[in-house]
């Protein structure tokens, strides 16, 4: 098995386990990113945990995991795309860096710019492949809250009636009643892609990919910060031990968290817009809550809702993304360690 695909296999591992441990905070997050708040209405929405007990409330445990089956298969694919490509570019870099040191141009290590380039050309392949599943995640986690929108939409158009007696009392009471009754209907992978399908055909499959393509910027952040960080700590050690060079699970931990806590304050806003494209569009009559694209969604944020709106839910985000992407690394290391001893094992043996 080539390196390339030890590290693809490990961290789609590493993200099926830390996406299974903080889904519940992914699903909040999503709705809090998706809320579409006017200036003057905006209130404290409360903390994730009391958003999380609000769902569980009212829709039960299966709320917080609505998506859950198209999330894991997304996380393992887009964690194997990733870090096998990011393997294959990372490999040709070092080789290039070893081939100018030869040629008398720098002391063969790669540097920063290059590091970004490499998860650059990673993260780019990762979006255009993935997309269409995190459009299916999204829709499934906010459906529940884009019906109840929608209810809530008719509820005020029949009390506008009414106050306009274009409704008799009784007859506003009967329609009332039965909104009261409405249950979400069943919503699953099959449903979610026959809407996506049904309002934007083919096309509909990469809403957001601009913004994500955009948001490639993240995890070339965070793999930047990674590299380098491990890369001192290594030459730190090695200059105390030769002969001990590794670093532990409890310090790619903690690097990664650091490098994951930059990169999402920077690229926040665009998770936000991609989240708002990839949502159920349709809801009410308002033409305010409808986008065409990146630029228009953009441009209405900012005049409905403020600059404010971008920045929706981001403690949550950097809570659960922080926490994922360190449980993410330390799983895929010590995994990709246990396959560097039994690929040692098997040579000695032959």
């Amino acid at each position: 098995m080539s390196s390339a695909l030890a590290n693809g296999l490990a961290g789609a591992g590493g993200g099926i386990i830390a996406q299974i441990i903080t889904y519940p905070l992914q699903t909040v997050n999503t709705r809090q990113q998706t809320e579409r708040v006017s200036r003057e209405g905006r209130d404290s929405r409360g903390t994730a945990l009391f958003q999380i007990l609000q769902v569980v409330r009212s829709e039960g445990l299966p709320g917080l995991y609505s998506g859950l089956k198209p999330s894991l298969l997304g996380t393992a694919v887009s964690q194997g795309v990733y870090y096998y490509f990011y393997q294959v570019f990372k490999n040709r870099a070092e080789a290039i860096a070893a081939a100018n040191k030869k040629r008398g141009r720098g002391d063969g290590s790669v540097g920063m710019l290059s590091w970004l380039v490499v998860a650059a050309l990673a993260g780019s392949v990762n979006v255009l492949l993935t997309n269409p599943i995190w459009v299916l995640v999204t829709r499934m986690q906010t459906h529940t809250q884009a019906e109840r929108k929608i209810v809530e939409a008719k509820r005020e158009t029949l009390l506008k009636e009414a106050s306009q007696s274009v409704l008799t009392a009784s007859s506003l009471e009967v329609q009332l009643a039965e909104l009261d009754s409405l249950k979400p209907h069943p919503y699953g992978t099959l449903q979610a892609a026959q809407e996506v399908y049904n309002e934007s055909g083919v096309t509909g499959f990469w809403k957001g990919v601009i913004p994500a393509l955009i948001m490639v910027s993240n995890p070339s952040i965070q793999f930047m910060i990674i590299e380098s960080l491990s890369k001192q700590l290594r030459a730190k050690r090695a200059a105390k031990n030769k002969d001990q060079q590794n670093i532990t699970a409890l310090e790619v931990f903690v690097i990664g968290a650091f490098a994951k806590l930059g990169a999402t304050v920077c690229t926040y806003p665009l998770l936000v817009v991609k989240s708002r494209l990839q949502a159920k569009q349709e809801i009410s009559g308002n033409v305010s809550l409808r986008y065409s694209g990146t630029v228009d969604a953009i441009i209405k944020m900012i005049h409905h809702e403020g600059f404010r709106c971008f920045y929706q839910g981001m403690r949550t985000k950097i809570v659960q993304s922080v926490f994922a992407a360190s449980v993410l690394f330390m799983v895929k290391e010590e995994l990709v360690k246990v396959y560097t001893v039994l690929a040692n094992k098997s040579k000695v043996n032959v």
